[in-house]
């Protein structure tokens, strides 16, 4: 038996490695400006601009707009013909936390026990995940990674897609503590309630805890506490994986009760609850959106509909994708199928960039292009909701990205191998 773990422990280690060496080698920092050139500019925040010019120096947005004088020292990117949009925001994924699903050792997403408020995702990040570069190919300049499983998961951090280092790649960290709200039903669902009773003191013990600190330096230091007190303060908000409606309406009493700030991520019922989160102004990730109703009385179009109408109705929103990482290429997809079924396209764009930014407060940084902003943006060969759109080039922080990834490379062998076998 040590012998065949053994063997599996090696096995595991070498398709680590060889999936080290297929990443691709990151961007070095910007080194003279760059003005990107006759494109078709989707600002998000600010409107369309054709035929526009974007000038960023030193990873930062410096101007945009049509006829701007370039600066003589500036790279030219001629984008006549393209598209340029705000890098995508994908805002609840695994991506850098696990690699193999098969394969333990390649997944760092959940922890032992149920209540790990001192997990941090950015401190588990891979920066050689091959998937990053799949999910960069298509858009995403940004992922919210979060962990996930026990009822109170940890932090979830903004990590940028491109990078030596967990640390030089975290855009900001922590920006959400990830909660599992238990389903209680009227049958007598023990468990469930023990879940909801080990949140409840969770806080409790957290605010107990804040409390004693402020009371005494000398306070023995507890990091699963000490994680919190941020949360307790308001300044990072709780995210509550919720879909039925009375989890939903439970979250948001909860979270009034708790005087903490609240995010609803799922709410596939959310409909259900619109006065309350109108009311104490709950923003809502939908995720995802292309799935099935859950119900067998509703139609197939129930979550297709969803993002239409929350917007609809006045609720803040964002459009993630799958959770799982080797998914997260999806993205678009989910936010074009939204607009497929009555959202409008410039909201289904914002819903990937500009509302999740805003919902985590990171649009400081990112999520529309503005001077000012960090220069983190795509240029495509058509418009982004399309999904024969091809992504053609990333900037990260004013950073060209290389492309290629393994997708890619598989395509570019398979194709070059039937060619060949054709010639035979």
């Amino acid at each position: 038996m040590k012998f065949i773990k053994r063997s599996l422990t090696v096995f595991s280690i070498v398709i680590i490695l060889c999936l080290s060496l297929q990443a691709q080698i990151p961007a070095s920092p910007q080194q003279q400006p760059v003005a990107i050139t006759g494109a078709t500019i989707y600002t998000v925040s600010g409107g369309v601009i054709q035929d526009g010019t974007i000038i960023f120096e030193d990873g930062k947005i410096t101007a945009i707009g049509a006829g701007l004088e370039i600066p003589e020292a500036a790279e030219r990117y001629d984008a006549s013909g393209k598209y340029v949009y705000p890098g995508l925001i994908h805002a609840y994924t695994n991506m850098g936390l696990t690699e193999i699903g098969a394969v333990d050792v390649t997944s760092d997403i959940n922890e032992f026990g149920q209540i790990n408020p001192n997990v941090r995702a950015e401190k588990a990040f891979h920066p050689e995940s091959r998937h990053i570069p799949v999910a960069r190919s298509h858009g995403i300049a940004v992922s919210l990674s979060s962990p996930s499983g026990s009822t109170i998961s940890g932090f979830s951090a903004a990590m940028l897609m491109d990078g030596w280092t967990w640390e030089g790649m975290t855009l900001r960290a922590p920006i959400g503590l990830m909660i599992n709200w238990p389903m209680i039903t009227d049958n007598d669902n023990n468990n469930a309630r023990n879940q909801l009773k080990e949140i409840k003191q969770a806080f409790s013990n957290a605010r107990s805890y804040k409390k004693a600190r402020s009371v005494s330096e000398n306070h023995r230091t507890d990091m699963k506490w000490e994680a919190m007190i941020p949360v307790l303060q308001r300044e990072i908000p709780v995210v509550v994986q919720a879909n039925n409606a009375r989890q939903i309406q439970d979250a948001i009493t909860w979270a009034e009760s708790e005087n903490v700030r609240l995010v609803i991520l799922g709410g596939r019922d959310a409909l259900y609850a619109v006065d309350q989160l109108i009311a104490k102004d709950v923003p809502v990730i939908i995720t995802p959106v292309l799935t099935s109703p859950g119900r067998p009385w509703q139609g197939y179009d129930e979550v297709y509909s969803n993002a239409a109408e929350l917007h609809e109705a006045g609720i803040r929103f964002a459009i993630s994708g799958e959770y799982g990482s080797a998914n997260a290429m999806r993205l678009r997809h989910h936010a074009a199928t939204a607009a497929g079924f009555g959202l409008p396209a410039d909201e289904a764009m914002k819903a990937i960039t500009l509302y999740p930014a805003e919902i985590f407060g990171l649009s400081d940084r990112i999520g529309s292009l503005e001077v000012g902003k960090d220069a983190t943006m795509i240029v495509t060969d058509g418009e982004l909701l399309d999904l024969r759109t091809s992504v053609e080039q990333m900037f990260i922080r004013g950073r060209k990205i290389d492309m290629a990834d393994q997708q890619k490379n598989l395509f570019k062998r398979y194709r070059e191998k039937y060619r060949q076998l054709s010639e035979e």
